[in-house]
C-alpha cells in the first residue's frame, strides 16, 4: 500500500500538478495587484468608484428595514465587475504564460525532425532507380 501511494505520488503529473498550485497562487497575487493597483483607479477615474458594485445597481423591492442588505437589488455593477476581473485574469494568463509556452513549443518543433515524414530519394538515388528500370527493359 505504501509503495503504490509512493508509485502515485512520484508521477510526472502530480509533481507537475503540485508545482501548478503553488506558481497559480503565486501569479493570482501578481494579478489581485494588478487589478487593485492599476485597473480600480482607472474604473475610479472614470465612474467615480473603483468598482462598478454601486454605481449601477437598481434597487427592485425594497424591505422596508433600517438594514438595506434586506432590499431586493439587482446589482448589474456588481456583475460587471466580475466579468472586467475575469477578462483581466484571463489576458493576464494569456500573455504572461499561455503565449510564451506556445512560442517556445513552437521553436522546439521547428528544431527536431518531423517523425514519419516521407524522405524524398536523392538524385543520385532517382538516377540509379532509372539505370536499372533501364537495363531491366534489355
Amino acid at each position: 500500500m505504501i509503495k503504490g501511494f509512493k508509485d502515485f505520488i512520484m508521477r510526472g503529473n502530480v509533481v507537475d500538478l503540485a508545482v501548478a498550485v503553488v506558481i497559480g497562487a503565486a501569479f493570482g497575487a501578481i494579478v489581485t495587484s494588478l487589478v487593485d493597483n492599476i485597473v480600480n483607479p482607472l474604473i475610479a477615474a472614470i465612474f467615480g468608484q473603483p468598482d462598478l458594485s454601486n454605481v449601477l445597481a437598481i434597487t427592485l423591492n425594497d424591505a422596508g428595514t433600517a438594514d438595506p442588505a434586506d432590499d431586493a437589488v439587482l446589482a448589474i455593477g456588481a456583475f460587471l465587475t466580475a466579468v472586467i476581473n475575469f477578462l483581466i485574469i484571463a489576458a493576464a494568463i494569456y500573455f504572461a504564460v499561455v503565449l510564451p509556452l506556445n512560442k517556445l513549443a513552437a521553436h522546439k518543433k521547428k528544431d527536431e525532425p518531423a517523425p514519419d515524414e516521407p524522405v524524398a530519394p536523392t538524385e543520385i538515388e532517382l538516377l540509379t532507380e532509372i539505370r536499372d528500370a533501364l537495363t531491366k527493359k534489355d
